[in-house]
């Protein structure tokens, strides 16, 4: 893309509906399937989610264990999947030095992400902290999300700067990287964790009118109040990372002891399989090409 202002479509679609006062229900997933039935869904908004594909491809924790390519090439194939959707991609830390970051970042663009998230964690993740994430310093922090953004101005899609300060540094720490964050122009905001309705109020002010997220996951142990109270505080964005994948554990299980003999799980029906994965749509391209 040439030029700052040259913003990609599907950003600019984005950005057009979180500019409006309503609260936007978003789904994670970590696979094409999973993507294809978000667009079934009739989502507007989806997340590749990091968390979703590290269990979907490694069966492991979202603990750094995934590496950019395999992330590349699942951002690639979901939202080839299901291209009416606009999709935000995980950047993570952005997988190594600035070059690496704006290199995430152009990769993710160039496979038709509306947004990418970068946060302020330490990469790769120590080891010994019980899983505890730990953030880089507030200035480092502030310096990533500036080349974040210049690679996204350039590439013409939306950065949504996300802090995890909150559990190991506090709120008031958490509270001043988001004022960095709008001060160096980041389109979203996401603060993980807030604990308490003021904080969550605090963060809404932070944003000075640009778009604020939160998240909700099964795991979760955050305040997190209803849909309408997101929207009372001023919310746009609730994401739900995980979801897709908790029920896809659950449905498995289910569908193994059932083959093993157990009772048999609610299945998808010949033409419900064939709808999700388009099987009319393959036919006629068939069709036409043969």
């Amino acid at each position: 893309m040439n030029g700052e202002n040259a913003m990609r479509p599907q950003a600019a679609a984005m950005m057009a509906l979180l500019n409006e006062p309503v609260l936007r229900t978003v789904a994670g997933c970590g696979d094409a399937l999973g993507a294809r039935l978000i667009e079934e869904g009739e989502f507007e908004i989806g997340f590749a989610s990091g968390s979703s594909v590290s269990a979907h491809r490694l069966a492991l924790p979202d603990m750094d264990q995934l590496t950019f390519p395999e992330m590349r090439d699942a951002v690639e194939v979901i939202i080839a999947a299901a291209p009416s959707v606009l999709w935000v991609a995980d950047g993570d830390a952005g997988y190594g030095n600035a070059i690496s970051l704006q290199k995430t970042i152009r990769t993710y663009a160039r496979a038709g992400a509306a947004a990418v998230v970068i946060e302020d964690k330490v990469w790769p993740r120590p080891i010994g902290n019980g899983g505890t994430k730990q953030v880089v310093d507030r200035d480092v922090a502030r310096l990533r999300c500036r080349t974040a953004l210049q690679a996204c101005r350039e590439e013409g899609i939306l950065l949504i700067a996300s802090t995890r300060a909150r559990p190991s540094r506090g709120f008031e720490e958490a509270l001043a990287r988001v004022q960095d964050f709008v001060e160096e122009g980041a389109d979203i905001l996401f603060l993980e964790s807030p604990h308490t309705e003021d904080e969550m109020r605090r963060y809404v002010e932070a944003c000075q009118g640009r778009p604020s997220q939160v998240i909700r996951t099964p795991t979760g142990k955050h305040f997190m109040p209803s849909d309408e109270e997101l929207v009372e505080f001023g919310i746009r964005v609730v994401a739900y990372p995980l979801d897709l994948m908790a029920c896809t554990i659950h449905a498995i299980r289910a569908a193994l002891a059932g083959i093993k003999g157990g009772p048999k799980p609610p299945m998808a029906t010949p033409a419900e399989i064939a709808t999700a994965v388009r099987l009319t749509e393959y036919l006629a391209l068939e069709e036409r090409l043969s």
